[in-house]
């Protein structure tokens, strides 16, 4: 899948997500909250939904002129700002709630894309596909529109957050399996701790 462009351009992103972008920029949340409004998201609600392609123009300009550690600091803030299935309890649980949280934020024709209460998930906006390689160590694929570092930061800032006392996180990024930076249709991360 290509980064920054939308798989479906009626998808949209609930504001809180979106306004991962102004605080994952820290101090320069002003920044972000500019780049969202040359992007056509002025004044993002919480409760509001934004169309997904213009959330990744935003990306794309963020990219484009700031660099591609800042897409990291924005991927490692949604798990604070996104919403997220509650009974998540370690690294495992954490990387597999990824992609439910995905679809849990983003919704097609007005119907958000994971329901709860029946554990329904609609497909049209790609993945991140968790697979357990063993007790330290696992796999995400990532199959959407959203950017690479992003992705990687998201990643990161889940295992780190339910990682073991003591234990240090690591990622890695196969890029002999591809990177959508180059074209490729998805990337893949390994995740160690």
């Amino acid at each position: 899948m290509a980064q920054f462009k939308a798989i479906n351009d009626r998808v949209e992103v609930n504001g809180q997500t979106v306004l991962s972008v102004a605080n994952g920029l820290g101090s320069m949340k002003a920044l972000g909250l500019r780049v969202l409004k040359d992007n056509g998201i002025d004044d993002p609600k919480p409760d509001g939904w934004y169309p997904q392609q213009f959330w990744l123009n935003a990306f794309k300009q963020i990219s484009e002129k700031i660099g591609a550690n800042t897409l990291l600091q924005i991927g490692k803030s949604i798990p604070d700002n996104a919403k997220f299935p509650p009974e998540i309890q370690d690294v495992h649980a954490g990387l597999a709630a990824i992609d439910v949280a995905f679809h849990m934020n983003h919704r097609l024709n007005g119907q958000v894309l994971f329901d709860p209460s029946t554990g329904r998930l609609t497909e049209g906006i790609g993945h991140y596909r968790y697979r357990k390689l063993d007790e330290r160590k696992a796999e995400v694929t990532c199959d959407n529109s959203y950017p690479c570092d992003f992705d990687k930061g998201i990643i990161e800032a889940m295992a780190k957050k339910f990682k073991p006392a003591g234990s240090i996180v690591r990622i890695e990024h196969d890029e002999s399996m591809g990177c959508r930076k180059h074209g490729s249709g998805s990337c893949v991360y390994t995740v160690i701790w």
